[in-house]
This record gives C-alpha cells, sequence and structure tokens, in this order.
C-alpha cells in the first residue's frame, strides 16, 4: 500500500495555503502532521482524503498516486443514517459483514444436522475459515472494550442517538471510524475533549494499529507515543522527518544550525572566489586564473540561508499587582456539584505551587473550579481564600466569546484608563497587530479567541491563576508560549488539562479526582504515573490471585459447561488448520507453482506459521482434556 502527493499545491480564495507538498504514506506508517494553526494540516488531511483536489497547474507536474488503498476514513465521512437506533445497534453496524455471515455458518450448521453432502460440507469449513480470518471469534470484545474506554455505560448502549449530546455523537462517530479499520486513518486532533485515561487506551490502539494513521494533533506526549515519522508544514511546504515528536523537534534544529553554517561557509568561499577574479581581471598574465575561478563559481551548488524559523508566538511578562500571603486555599470536606454531590474535596494551597488537576471526564474537575472562583455554590463543607488573593479565571465557555466588537474596542472596553498605544501594545503581545485588531471577536478562530482571553486576565495582573483547559486550540508554539510564562509567574496557579505533557512540564503538584473523593499528591505528573503503575501492578497481582482462589467456589455445572464449549472450539479450530495446511501443501506441491521461486518460499513461511498454530492448539486441547469438571 502507498499514498503519494508530488509537488502538490493548493489555493483557496486566491490565497495559496500550501505550494510545494511531497508528502508520502506507506505501508502500516505512523505519521503525525504538525505546524502553526493555520498552516494547512487540515487542509493536507482533506487533500488526501479526497474531498479536495491540488490546484491544476502542470507547470509544477502536480500528481496523487494512489497503490494498493481499498479505503481511507477520516472523521467528516462517518454519518449516523437512523437516529432512531441505539448506540450498540449503530456500532455493531460496522461489523454487518461478520453478523451476516455468522447467520449463514448458523443456518448451515442446521442444514449438516441433516445433510451431509460433501458441497455443504465444504461450504461451511469456508464461511468459517473466513469467519475466523474477519475476527468473528473477537469482534465483540473488541467494541465493548472500545465503547467503554469512550466512556459509555451499560445504559448508555440502549439508548437512542437521538438522546446523546454533540459531543457524544462525535465520539460514537470515532468509535464507528476506529472499528471501521480503513487502510489509511485520518486523525484530526483526536485527543480533543478525552480524558488522560481515554488518551493513553488511543495511544496503544493507534500503536498495534495494523494498517497506516496519520494524525493532526498538538498532544506532543500523544506524538511521541504513537508517530515513526513526522511531517511539518512551514511557509507552505513540507519537510519529512524520522522518528516522534521529540526526534523531529531535536533533527529541525540540528538541521538549521548545519545549514546555516554551511550557507555562511559557502558564502565566505564565494566572497573570495569573487574578490580573486575581481582583482585579476584585467590582467592578460592572470586570465587563465580567473576563468578557472569563475566556472568553479559556475559549477557550485548553492546552499540557500535556511528560512526564517516560524516561530512568531505571544508573551506575557508580568509581576502580579499584589502578592498573596502563603495560604492562598483552603477546602475542608468540600463537597462540589450541581443537582448531586460529585466530589469531596480537602486540600491546602501554598503561595507558587502550580497544582495540576487529573481525573477522567465527569469526576468533577471543572466544577471544583468554578466553586472556587464563586460563580458555583459548594454543595456543602468549607472553602476559603487566603488573604490578598486576585483571581485570573479562564475557561472553554469565556474564550468562546461572541461580539460584533472589534479586538480593540473589546479589550480597550475592559481597561478604559489605558491610552489606546497602550492597549495596542498589550495586544501586539498577543499577536493582535496592525489591522488585526479592528477583526470582530466573531471573525476570531478558536485559537485567537483563548489568545485574547489571556491577554485580558494577564493586562489585570492577577497572583491567583485557575485556568479549566487553557491549551485547547492552541497549536504547540502556544503551549510552549504558555508553559514559559507559567514557569516564570511569580503567583500560584490551580490547572485543570487532558494535555500530559503540560501537566508534565508545569505541576509541581497534583490533585487527583477518582471517585467520590480527591487525594493530593505533592509531587509532579512523572512520580504519579510511576507510582500509579506501581501500584496497578500490585492490584492486578492481588486481583488475580483472588479470582484464583474464587474459582474453587464455582458452580460445577457452568464450569463443566465451560470446559465443554472450550474443548469443542479449540477441536473445530484444529479442524479449520488441518483443511488449510492440506490446500497449502497442495499449493506448493503443485506444477505451476515448481519455478516460481518466490510464490514457493511465501508459502513455505504460511505453512510454518499453521503448522506453529496448530501445534498451539493441539497443546491447548490436551490441557483442556486433562482437566475434570470443578465439583
Amino acid at each position: 500500500m502507498q499514498f503519494k502527493i508530488t509537488n502538490g499545491a493548493f489555493s483557496y480564495g486566491g490565497n495559496e495555503i500550501l505550494k510545494d507538498i511531497n508528502f508520502e504514506i506507506n505501508d502500516k506508517e505512523k505519521i503525525a502532521v504538525v505546524g502553526k494553526n493555520g498552516c494547512g494540516k487540515t487542509t493536507l488531511l482533506k487533500l488526501v482524503s479526497g474531498e479536495l483536489e491540488l490546484d491544476r497547474d502542470n507547470s509544477f507536474n502536480s500528481q496523487i498516486i494512489k497503490a494498493g488503498i481499498k479505503q481511507i476514513g477520516t472523521l467528516s465521512q462517518i454519518a449516523f443514517t437512523n437516529n432512531d437506533i441505539t448506540l450498540i445497534e449503530e456500532i455493531r453496524s460496522v461489523y454487518s459483514d461478520i453478523i451476516n455471515l455468522k447467520c449463514e455458518i448458523d443456518e448451515l450448521a442446521i442444514k449438516l444436522e441433516t445433510e451431509h453432502n460433501d458441497e455443504t460440507i465444504k461450504e461451511f469449513t469456508n464461511k468459517q475459515e473466513l469467519f475466523n480470518n474477519l475476527g468473528g471469534y473477537y469482534f465483540e470484545k473488541e467494541y465493548e472494550t472500545v465503547i467503554k474506554k469512550f466512556g459509555f455505560s451499560e445504559d448508555d448502549k440502549l439508548k437512542k442517538l437521538s438522546e446523546f449530546s454533540g459531543g457524544q455523537r462525535t465520539k460514537i462517530a470515532f468509535i464507528k471510524l476506529l472499528l471501521s479499520k480503513p487502510d489509511i486513518l485520518l486523525l484530526d486532533e483526536p485527543t480533543n475533549h478525552l480524558d488522560i485515561e481515554s488518551v493513553e487506551w488511543l495511544e496503544e490502539y493507534i500503536k498495534n494499529y495494523p494498517k497506516s494513521v496519520v494524525v493532526v494533533s498538538h498532544d506532543r506526549m500523544f506524538l511521541d507515543k504513537t508517530v515513526d515519522t513526522v511531517y511539518e508544514i512551514e511557509y507552505g511546504k513540507t519537510t519529512r522527518y524520522a522518528g516522534n515528536y521529540t526526534c523531529f523537534a531535536k533533527q529541525k534544529k540540528i538541521n538549521r544550525e548545519l545549514q546555516q553554517k554551511q550557507y555562511e561557509a559557502q558564502q565566505k568561499e564565494i566572497e573570495h572566489l569573487e574578490g580573486l577574479a575581481e582583482r585579476f581581471r584585467y590582467k592578460a598574465t592572470k586570465a587563465a586564473m580567473v576563468q578557472s575561478k569563475l566556472k568553479v563559481l559556475e559549477r557550485m551548488d548553492i546552499i540557500e540561508e535556511p528560512s526564517r524559523e516560524d516561530s512568531r508566538t505571544f508573551y506575557a511578562d508580568f509581576t502580579p499587582t499584589v502578592k498573596s500571603y502563603k495560604d492562598v486555599l483552603k477546602a475542608r470536606d468540600l463537597i462540589v456539584g450541581y443537582d448531586k454531590p460529585l466530589i469531596k474535596i480537602n486540600v491546602d494551597i501554598k503561595r507558587c505551587e502550580r497544582i495540576g488537576i487529573v481525573g477522567n471526564n465527569g469526576t468533577g474537575k471543572s466544577t471544583f473550579l468554578k466553586t472556587v472562583v464563586g460563580t458555583l455554590p459548594a454543595v456543602s463543607g468549607d472553602l476559603s481564600l487566603g488573604k490578598n488573593v486576585t483571581i485570573g479565571y479562564f475557561d472553554q465557555q469565556i474564550a468562546a466569546i461572541n461580539s460584533s466588537y472589534s479586538v480593540l474596542d473589546d479589550f480597550w472596553g475592559e481597561f478604559p484608563t489605558l491610552t489606546e498605544t497602550e492597549a495596542r501594545n498589550a495586544l501586539a503581545a498577543f499577536r493582535f497587530c496592525g489591522e488585526d485588531v479592528y477583526k470582530t471577536i466573531n471573525m476570531l478562530s478558536g485559537g485567537e479567541k483563548v489568545r485574547l482571553s489571556l491577554c485580558k486576565i494577564f493586562q489585570n495582573k492577577p497572583n491567583f491563576l485557575v485556568l479549566d483547559e487553557p491549551t485547547n486550540h492552541m497549536d504547540i508554539v502556544g503551549k510552549e508560549a504558555l508553559e514559559e510564562i507559567l514557569l516564570n509567574f511569580d503567583g500560584t496557579v490551580l490547572f485543570v488539562s487532558h494535555d500530559r505533557y503540560f501537566v508534565q512540564k508545569i505541576a509541581t503538584s497534583l490533585l487527583a479526582f477518582e471517585g467520590a473523593d480527591s487525594t493530593y499528591f505533592p509531587y509532579g505528573y512523572d512520580q504519579y504515573i510511576e507510582n500509579k503503575s506501581r501500584n496497578k501492578t500490585t492490584t492486578d497481582n492481588t486481583t488475580s490471585q483472588t479470582k484464583k482462589e474464587r474459582k474453587q467456589y464455582s458452580t460445577p455445572g457452568k464450569e463443566k459447561a465451560k470446559l465443554e464449549r472450550q474443548i469443542k472450539k479449540t477441536e473445530e479450530q484444529i479442524r479449520i488448520s488441518e483443511e488449510k495446511l492440506a490446500k497449502l501443501y497442495e499449493e506448493i506441491n503443485s506444477p505451476k507453482n515448481s519455478a516460481d521461486y518466490n510464490r514457493l518460499e511465501e508459502l513455505r513461511v504460511m505453512i510454518e506459521q499453521e503448522e506453529e498454530f496448530q501445534l498451539e492448539l493441539m497443546e491447548l486441547l490436551e490441557e483442556l482434556l486433562k482437566k475434570e469438571p470443578i465439583v
């Protein structure tokens, strides 16, 4: 399988978005596409999916090549045709071929009870083999796992699609996309709105995905754990790097520094040669030497100066107007929630702490922040702020403002004592320069609205920042800029984020929301994960031992029936394997293949693999037959 764009260009409304795209997807490759917001990442995905076409300009000889590709999958292609069916019915529709095949096999099994002709037996065997190859024995477990990992409960599975919110419907479409297993899986910001546990599961899914994946994401840890190739789009051009995101960042820096040194060295050499040629140009005795130097210049492969890195971003260097006392916030048996309690919190937050709140969706993280800033009353318990604490609060609703005011008028309206120059300078620090300040709020992108909200917060110079998912809609350069601001901030930070790299970089301590209670950890994310992993291993070992102890109390009848089913299933798999081996031996001994050495080698490998698989089945059957029903 291969997909390739050569010398690609794309324009929209007369504006050139992509101008020199060379992009390749090979079989089973895991690719990240990175770059600043607005650089054309999503446009590239749409070119791959076929939603957009390249500009038709023969002078560039641009083309798209596809080989061995049956299906390219993207979230925008997933649609619900019937909103009255349940979630589980919609998900099972992905496996319609397997389900229909299972019905046919069941019908043939009934037929075989009365008919034993060779034709029926052969048809039954072929369908059984196909059913096994399609994953018929484990597809139900597969979709049940994905549904659970995306946060849907057993009750949710029986709800109609019309009963779910827009965000939940997007998750359902995402599940369908993953389970459909296209040859090329295109994912645009797949970790948005997923909690950390779901993101970690998705990482493992993508790493083990048997086909190709192309992902656009600003989640650096996610990219580090999933991809083996990175394409960067900068100034409309693509550059390919081997390795994950961290490798890309290091290699890009090395490449630029090397190219800059080579460029400078060559420029000195050119200057030297031109100087010699000019100096002796009019001396007849040096004519040969001059011509020699000029030919050297003509034959020289010119090294281009590295293009200026597109690292424009926002910045804020401020000191809080007042300094808070040492105790910033105290919560004692604080219970937060809306119509019902969500979680209990006990925590003391000290000046200059940077506390990250982690936990699954729906555990009360955002609710707690709203309670801290006073927009939501506590259900019960005590919450108090320390002396001289001034809060700067950010959440996605604040950032999603819509207005017909211009950026300048909106900002100036909140800070009327500033001069126009002061207001424009403050906005310029957050990349609202020149004519940008006259854009209306309604015209701004999600990332631009986030920058405007942060600009207002930092202009107030608070000493306690309360931030709810501040990096949503931010590109990687923007995230790095915010990290730098928070690391240099002489105040206290309490934040919620599903971006583990951001949490890892910023948090000096953590507040974990699990179940109906919270736990404070006086250390950062790396140690938290390490301890959590160690505890999980201990718990798994304990659970495994408990299961072994419980097993002796199982119902004898159920255990016997379960054992009989296992034996029957294993015997059937052995029978299918024997028939498959017989066909392989028949083909390898066929005269028509005697001179086809490539095919003979393929068959030899297939036979070895099948014989090994059959041996495993025989050993399993032997173990099962040794077992006596538990009484």
